[in-house]
């Protein structure tokens, strides 16, 4: 079947539109002369019932905050639900207990209440609202009038760094984190008195990202400009962007009553749809190119790239992203949430029809609770690592209920809350001032993260120094030292000729690297509500608290840097195998042989694996701070000739824990923990405890530790070797598989490849 543009064209046509951009590195921080920041965490993907999440925005943000009554408290907090539109007011609460001056309990209404119940069908805007239409708000209008707000009053009553963002519903894709914070609590809201009854008007806005919405979000189809039904009264917003042409484009759909583009239906429509995408990048770079952020989410889920239809992303896409808005499309969420589904992740085999036939998530599963493009190593993320690219890897929680428990419940077969289980660190240079939006989404942009599962570990210093013969020779120890200062204040190095996650380290040839990593796996329980052994690890002999994991090791990943792929070479697009190609119906995989070179980098390898009593243990050292135990940890690269990467990742599962990790400690597919076929289970749970759940009881906080095996564990069936027997999955799968991952420092060598990516 012929379409209007193949592969080649759109990355000829992005290209072209870009000019010299795709050799331009965004606004980065650089190695020296840094303002003061911590590392804080948070998350950015999460849902309300405003679009199909389970509880309101106050009940969300408590949850997600607190740190008593749900101890997971996040630093920082970016509340983003689904474009598009919906029917449901998640400003309404659920009982007296999140009641609020400004917004109080309603008697008889609550977060699930239509909208139109609530404000009445006639206060509904745009076009086929509920003026004569089927009573849904449009998301620009709940962002701008009713969810901002909501979010202002809560930031400045509790005093934390919230904002709003967005889960856009992709034109050519599927779904993609985001958000335009231009107008987001100025600093005005510092000052401001609060009312004391019912009824807020907001100092700050979010017009620019419900503009966003309205403009370029695949689930908008409103050609109302953003106003009143039926009116010109309104925003009346024009979608153009004066610097591209193809913003108005007529074969990308642009319609002149809406004054946006709307994406073709039929064939081509996924292709012509991750162009409106490019143009919808282009549009941030043009107008809020330092206020606004573009994250793929759980991009290996809804399978490969589908030029008829809006699947998933290929490698070429997001390439071309990165080339379009450098400083605004700079990684993706390839860890997504969704942990503790029948299918981790939501990825599941066979899960999407493409041109009607059934095609599993891109790798088939997770691995590990993190899609392939990020888990295999030499994969995708290695691959643009390898490009010197500045592409990022993110975790988020995709927050919408608990499954078959209720919002209060500590159990979970769907979701975890933000913070509970997954949760960013980000370095967030604030100096003296308070954390606010523009400095987080900066924080985000340098690309100085790691971000963890299950608490893992809750400290991370990872840097790399340069050193040469004589004078300017380091010490493994100096080095070591540096990392275990940042490790203990939270907070990175500022110190010449080193770098941390995110930068560049330039070095002559013939250099050697001091590379040394600190980290700090805390000592008490997690956030996991079970107390009884780990059954994975039971497997080979260890007896361990799932809410008591202890760090195994830690790998470093290093791959060569060979420079950025020409838009239309043969190296520049490349889908990986999809099905039985790649996931062999025995859950285990082909290999990267069977990956298009576009989609791999061969060079990337584990070159260092330290442990508590391996072949390079880490050294235990109390902080001088406050007398907790970190590891630290260094080892030399010697005489360096040519450009390169170094990342990190580590696990609480050792090598060759069966149906978890292969001989090299490499996570494996997650398909004998899904749930979603029970033939393929294979590690039992068999604890029997004496504080567990009787079944249909509600189990929170209170209650305590579970100290057996729960009943809603799936039971294997058919052909598994434990069939009868209660196995590992769900919740149960997610806090037994622990792992976190870092991203990159780059070593860029004198006369070999540039690190265009990172100044």
């Amino acid at each position: 079947m012929s379409h209007i543009f193949t592969k080649s064209q759109i990355a000829l046509a992005t290209l072209a539109a870009l000019s010299s951009a795709a050799v331009i590195a965004p606004n980065l921080a650089t190695a020296a002369g840094k303002t003061a920041g911590k590392y804080v965490s948070g998350d950015f993907h999460n849902h309300t019932t405003c679009s199909d999440g389970s509880i309101s925005m106050q009940k969300l943000v408590k949850k997600v905050t607190d740190k008593v009554e749900t101890p997971w408290g996040l630093d920082w907090f970016v509340q983003a639900g689904h474009g598009g539109n919906g029917n449901r007011n998640c400003t309404l609460v659920e009982d007296a207990t999140l009641s609020t001056p400004a917004y109080p309990y309603v008697a008889g209404q609550g977060p699930t209440t239509t909208w139109t119940n609530s404000i009445g069908a006639a206060n509904l805007k745009g076009s086929g609202g509920g003026v004569g239409g089927n009573g849904n708000m449009w998301r620009w209008q709940s962002i701008q009038e009713y969810q901002y707000p909501v979010l202002e009053y809560l930031s400045v009553q509790k005093n934390l760094p919230l904002f709003i963002g967005m889960e856009s519903v992709v034109a050519g894709h599927e779904h993609s984190s985001m958000s335009v914070i231009t107008g987001q609590m100025p600093t005005a809201i510092d000052n401001i008195t609060l009312p004391n009854a019912p009824g807020y008007t907001a100092t700050g806005n979010a017009d620019a990202l419900a503009k966003w919405s309205y403009c370029f979000d695949r689930g908008d189809t409103d050609t109302s400009r953003g106003n009143v039904t039926n009116s010109n009264v309104g925003n009346n917003w024009n979608c153009a962007n004066p610097d591209s042409a193809d913003s108005t484009s007529a074969a990308l759909g642009w319609s002149a009553t809406g004054q946006k583009l709307l994406q073709p239906g039929g064939a081509g429509t996924g292709t012509k749809g991750h162009l409106k995408t490019i143009e919808a990048l282009k549009w941030m770079a043009k107008f809020h190119g330092q206020g606004s952020y573009y994250v793929p989410a759980h991009l290996e889920r809804a399978g490969p790239f589908n030029a008829d239809g809006n699947n998933g992303y290929n490698i070429e896409h997001l390439r071309n992203f990165n080339n379009a808005a450098p400083g605004i499309a700079f990684g993706f969420e390839s860890q997504p949430g969704h942990g503790a589904a029948n299918n981790r992740g939501e990825y599941q085999v066979k899960r999407n029809s493409i041109a009607g036939v059934l095609t599993d998530s891109v790798g088939g599963t997770t691995f590990g609770g993190t899609g392939v493009y990020a888990a295999q190593v030499g994969g995708v993320w290695d691959a643009l690592l390898g490009e010197g690219r500045n592409w990022w890897f993110f975790a988020s929680s995709d927050w919408h209920n608990r499954g078959s428990f209720g919002p209060d419940d500590r159990r979970s077969t769907q979701d975890f809350y933000p913070g509970e289980y997954q949760r960013t660190h980000v370095m967030v240079r604030n100096g003296s001032d308070k954390l606010r939006p523009q400095a987080i989404v900066d924080g985000l942009r340098t690309g100085n993260v790691w971000s963890t599962t299950g608490q893992l570990v809750d400290r991370v210093a990872f840097i790399a120094c340069a050193s040469y013969a004589g004078p300017a020779a380091r010490s493994n120890a100096s080095v070591e030292a540096l990392a275990v200062a940042a490790a203990t204040k939270s907070t990175d190095i500022d110190a010449t000729g080193c770098a941390t996650m995110g930068e560049k380290l330039a070095v002559r040839a013939g250099a050697e690297i001091v590379v040394a990593v600190v980290v700090r796996d805390p000592d008490g329980v997690n956030f996991a509500p079970y107390s009884f052994p780990n059954p994975s690890l039971a497997q080979v002999g260890i007896s361990q608290p799932i809410n008591k994991p202890v760090l195994d090791h830690v790998d470093v990943i290093r791959g060569l840097v060979t420079g950025y792929k020409t838009p239309g070479a043969a190296d520049y697009a490349g889908e990986w195998p999809r099905n039985t190609n790649w996931l062999k119906a025995d859950g285990t995989t082909t290999g990267l042989a069977s990956v298009p070179a576009a989609a791999k980098n061969t060079s990337a390898a584990i070159i260092k694996t330290f442990s508590g009593n391996g072949a390079t243990p880490w050294t235990p050292v109390q902080s001088g701070v406050d007398n907790t135990t970190f590891l630290k940890m260094s080892f030399r690269i010697p005489a360096v000739q040519a450009s390169q990467y170094v990342r990190l990742r580590g696990s609480n599962l050792p090598a060759s824990v069966p149906y978890e990790t292969d001989a090299s400690g490499n996570p494996l597919s997650d398909i004998y923990t899904n749930a979603n076929d029970s033939t393929m289970l294979r590690i039992p749970c068999t604890t029997v405890g004496t504080n567990v759940p009787a079944a249909g009881a509600n189990w929170t906080q209170a209650n305590g530790p579970i100290d057996g095996c729960p009943s809603h564990l799936a039971t294997a069936t058919g052909a598994s070797p434990i069939a009868g027997q209660k196995a590992v999955s769900y919740d149960i799968a997610a806090w037994s598989d622990l792992w976190f991952y870092s991203n990159p420092i780059y070593v860029e060598v004198a006369g070999s490849t540039l690190v265009a990516g990172v100044k």
